[in-house]
């Protein structure tokens, strides 16, 4: 495969991405392996990690399972071990969303929105760091929401936010082991798991209105932010949450929510 990036800062490096069979942790596989690294893709649709393999070839190991699942993630990390003898990079990337006013919200619909978003990254985190040496890197997908309300978003904003907090609890704990722990928090980015949010009449626009630079992200634009924080390019940044959102965070949340009422979707 040609390495169209045309870096090496991955290259000896081996890296398991969740959620990387689409969106930002496909875009990130590809930076990875562009710049040298290998990878072990993991997401929880087996059929769409097969184009993945095809693509990436032998540079990638490719693994269906759930993030909630310790079992599936503990065989996430072993494949790394056995396919490629290390493990340097994790990238939790999978994650759900979900939309329903609080006193709405059925409490299943909670805990599965929790168990993918907060306890899928603990699980990373804890089967992950104890097989990297100094230098290891750890990043997290939050999202704008970990700091920025939004209407009927209370599942997935609460996710979010404890995993801002969950980064700063990993890189305490693992600094001293020479392990970085940081979270991206993109904004609006187009991808399979927002396209709902793109067939809402207005609503696109709206989230593109209260963004200072006029637009939504691509997927490629935060997996650029993620290859970073994963490299030693990145050495001295650990504990944060860096937001990748065109400064949405200045502004308000779409209602997202009020749009679905509109149309009779409540």
């Amino acid at each position: 495969m040609t390495k169209k990036n045309g870096g090496t800062r991955f290259t000896g490096k081996v890296a398991v991405v969740t959620g990387g069979a689409s969106g930002i942790g496909l875009a990130t596989t590809r930076r990875l392996v562009a710049e040298g690294g290998q990878v072990v893709v993991g997401d929880l649709d087996a059929s769409a990690l097969e184009p993945v393999a095809k693509e990436l070839g032998d540079a990638v190991a490719t693994v269906a399972g759930d993030v909630s699942e310790e079992a599936d993630v503990e065989r996430l990390v072993g494949t790394a071990l056995e396919r490629f003898g290390r493990l340097d990079i994790a990238f939790a990337n999978a994650g759900i969303g979900s939309i329903a006013r609080l006193v709405d919200l059925d409490v299943a619909e909670w805990s599965r929105v929790l168990d993918v978003n907060l306890t899928g990254p603990y699980l990373l985190i804890k089967h992950a760091a104890p097989h990297m040496d100094e230098g290891g890197s750890i990043v997290v997908t939050a999202s704008l929401n970990a700091v920025q309300a939004g209407i009927g978003m209370g599942a997935y904003c609460a996710s979010k936010a404890g995993v801002a907090m969950l980064v700063e609890v990993a890189a305490l704990e693992l600094g001293p082991k020479g392990i970085r722990v940081n979270a991206v928090g993109p904004g609006l980015v187009r991808t399979a798991l927002t396209e709902g949010a793109f067939a809402l009449p207005g609503i696109a626009e709206e989230y593109v209105e209260n963004t200072p630079l006029g637009r939504y992200a691509a997927p490629e634009e935060i997996a650029s932010l993620v290859a970073f924080l994963a490299s030693d390019d990145a050495g001295f940044i650990s504990g944060s949450l860096h937001l990748v959102d065109g400064a949405a965070h200045t502004k308000r949340y779409p209602d997202i929510l009020g749009a679905l009422e509109s149309l009779g979707g409540s």
